[in-house]
């Protein structure tokens, strides 16, 4: 009986500890439960004592030894009972401070809402309606954070009505918090969510899983909380071109009107300088490019409620998706990425984007017309084009490319194929749910060494999809 009731210390401060971290009721009850049958336990160690005593007055060779262990066992018992009753004021303890604790966390809720509110209705013009909110996405690079914002600050102050500056921080960071609240002119976001993450496969890197619930919260934020109609989104390692909020106010429109497109962005995969020339020419594209993009509130309410746990941008590239929306992109960057270390670990970062070019040179987007861009004149424009360019085959079309002054129509068979062409020059060879990168119709375009020569890179389906 003795062993059976035995405390154990560690045990006990096992359970205490798991009051404090999880649920106190359990321990509660397992502590209430020795309380009630303690009596039941005193009274059986009583009767032994007195069946001990009364055999020891009639066998005087008994054992003395037993009535000292009984003896010690109930002292044990009474020394159990106090510990349990101790532990009990410890858990009401603890419970008392999770109340306050709750309580102050509400406070702090509403103070950051309150402040975030104030914030906003200092920065926004009630005269003005917004082209878009810009969210500056950030987590734990305060450095990559100072650049990108001086570099958007350097030319949104002349449209900030028109642009209300936003940054969405992902966790608690210090430094990065005490950076983004040091510019008076931007609205500060913070998303904290303290649940371990659950990936769905052994291995995998959680901070993805984290990215795309902060995307998630932020633009939840932004579209519904303060009833935005477009969001523009950024990443904290990116620099502008000067004319990146001309571009995306001129393409605003587009975006309204068109339901065909899905979004606008302000990036080319295929950047890079010795890829481009024009810095009006824009495409239509079947793949997102993301990297500064825009989105309408409409489109978000459509994607929101199934957002992915993780990898939202291949997720965004899924056909059945995006169906057969298209994305437009710009042949010369309007964002620069030099993001070098992130949660890609600077994936193709020497090869694909530390080249790439981002735009310097004025453009008048107010008087541009983009009706051009809209599907049934792009896809005709587009098919024109390529069906006008020469034609080149054989295995070395890099070669016999170099040797015409003329834009050049190369075909490929399939993915592998295509591969092959695209190393030859050196552009981004994945693929996303069986589309290239930048591909309009299976069409992947670029210019040849940066001069007005265009190559296309042509699917063999592609003439038939643009009619050609």
């Amino acid at each position: 009986l003795c062993s059976a009731v035995e405390p154990d210390p560690s045990v006990l401060a096992g359970d205490l500890n798991a009051s404090a971290s999880s649920s106190p009721n359990a321990n509660q009850i397992d502590s209430i439960f020795l309380i009630v049958i303690s009596p039941y336990l005193r009274l059986l160690l009583q009767v032994r004592l007195f069946s001990t005593q009364s055999s020891s007055s009639s066998n005087s060779h008994l054992d003395a030894g037993r009535l000292a262990e009984a003896e010690k066992c109930e002292s044990q018992l009474h020394a159990m009972i106090d510990q349990v009753s101790s532990q009990q004021d410890k858990i009401a303890a603890l419970e008392e401070m999770k109340v306050r604790q709750d309580e102050e966390r509400v406070q702090l809720k509403i103070l950051i809402q309150d402040l975030e509110k104030r914030s906003l209705q200092t920065l926004i013009n009630k005269n003005v309606v917004p082209v878009a909110a810009v969210v500056i996405m950030a987590c734990n690079r305060p450095d990559y954070l100072q650049r990108t914002v001086e570099s958007i600050l350097k030319y949104q102050k002349a449209v900030a009505s028109k642009f209300p500056l936003f940054i969405s921080q992902d966790g608690t960071n210090g430094e990065v918090k005490k950076k983004a609240l040091s510019y008076t002119q931007i609205t500060f976001m913070q998303h904290v969510d303290l649940e371990p993450v659950r990936t769905e496969r052994p291995g995998e890197n959680v901070a993805y899983y984290k990215i795309a619930n902060h995307y998630k919260w932020a633009l939840d934020e932004l579209f519904i909380k303060h009833d935005f109609r477009r969001v523009i989104i950024l990443e904290d390692d990116m620099e502008i071109a000067p004319d990146f909020f001309d571009y995306f106010e001129a393409a605003a429109k587009l975006l309204d009107t068109d339901k065909s497109i899905m979004a606008v962005s302000s990036w080319n995969d295929n950047g890079q300088k010795q890829f481009v020339y024009d810095p009006k020419a824009l495409y239509r594209s079947d793949f997102f490019p993301g990297l500064g993009w825009m989105l309408t509130k409409s489109t978000w309410m459509e994607l929101s409620p199934k957002w992915p746990k993780a990898y939202w941008d291949d997720w965004v590239r899924l056909k059945e998706v995006h169906r057969d929306r298209q994305f437009i992109r710009p042949e010369v960057c309007r964002t620069y990425n030099f993001g070098e270390h992130g949660s890609s670990m600077g994936q193709f970062f020497d090869q694909y984007l530390k080249p790439i070019k981002l735009n310097d040179a004025h453009i008048d987007w107010n008087s541009e017309d983009l009706s051009y861009l809209k599907e049934d004149k792009f896809l005709t424009k587009f098919g024109k084009d390529v069906a006008s360019a020469t034609p080149v085959h054989g295995s070395d079309a890099l070669l016999k490319a170099h040797n015409l002054d003329v834009d050049v129509r190369i075909q490929y068979d399939n993915q592998g194929d295509f591969e092959r062409i695209a190393r030859q020059f050196g552009i981004f060879e994945e693929w996303k749910d069986g589309v290239p990168r930048a591909a309009y119709k299976g069409v992947v375009v670029f210019r040849y060494k940066g001069s007005r020569r265009r190559i296309y890179l042509v699917g063999p389906d592609s003439l038939r999809q643009l009619g050609v």
